[in-house]
């Protein structure tokens, strides 16, 4: 008797996940290859970020990727998927104007992507309300903003203040009511991660954001331990498994078990 295969996963799907609490696993793809490990491992959503700039073109920002090198590791990607939600971003200055937005949107839809995703709020609400009006699925993107890594002078932790939690919390609320179907969290504190996820209807994904998210995202490459210097909210998956099939298996398993991250806010990288 042949076994059916698994159904691919879907937005609705998404949102469900969230309603049971069931945790959403997110890894960072950029090619077939990986992709193909990656989705046949079980993770529900592969990102195909602009990290590419610092993992693959050895950039030290995100800022100097393109649109041309999203839409082609978008398009290598999406070859190698049969299950996950394929999230590709828009990349850096490529959705200033509700005209740019659509039409790169368009470019990573047609490559392969189910959704895009864009950092930022403030007049990124209007332009993520433009898309999804159109019935573009739209990711926002809020804390640790890497397109903005000049303007905040770093990559660290965001929030810690008040006021700036107050925000990030209005701004979420505005954002889901733009229509945005998920919502990044990247380095923010746990409580202020948590607050957010019980406050808005769609599901939060956590990277650097303490545990209480909806779910978790990882670059590949960092949870690999091939990347120069492993990010403190993560840790070194294939030491402790062997080979990449096994690494990100066991990653799957961490999250969905509520293993990783963990509760401790001690650096675990």
């Amino acid at each position: 008797m042949t076994t059916a295969p698994e159904k691919p996963v879907t937005l609705p799907g998404l949102l469900a996940m969230k309603q049971r609490q069931d945790k959403i696993v997110c890894l960072t793809a950029y090619d077939a290859t990986l992709a193909r490990l990656v989705d046949e491992a079980g993770v529900d959503v592969v990102l195909v970020g602009d990290s590419l700039g610092m993992v693959i073109q050895g950039q030290p920002t995100t800022l100097a990727v393109s649109m041309d090198d999203m839409a082609y590791h978008t398009a290598c990607t999406a070859r190698g998927v049969r299950r996950a939600f394929i999230l590709a971003d828009l990349p850096f200055m490529s959705c200033a104007t509700p005209t740019d937005a659509a039409h790169n949107a368009a470019r990573l839809i047609r490559a392969g992507a189910h959704a895009v995703k864009i950092e930022g709020a403030g007049p990124y609400v209007s332009i993520i309300r433009f898309l999804t009006e159109r019935n573009v699925a739209v990711c926002a993107h809020l804390g640790l903003l890497p397109q903005s890594v000049y303007k905040l002078g770093g990559y660290k932790m965001q929030a810690r203040e008040p006021d700036s939690a107050r925000q990030l919390l209005t701004d979420a609320g505005a954002l889901a009511d733009a229509g945005a179907s998920l919502l990044v969290l990247e380095c923010v504190p746990p409580d202020l991660a948590l607050k957010v996820t019980e406050n808005i209807p769609i599901p939060t994904i956590g990277i650097g954001a303490g545990p209480h998210c909806d779910g978790q995202v990882l670059v590949l490459y960092d949870m690999l331990g091939l990347s120069p210097k492993r990010p403190w909210f993560c840790k070194d998956f294939l030491a402790e498994s062997g080979t990449p099939g096994a690494a990100v298996r066991h990653y799957v398993a961490e999250v969905r078990g509520r293993r990783f991250p963990p509760t401790s806010p001690v650096s675990i990288g």
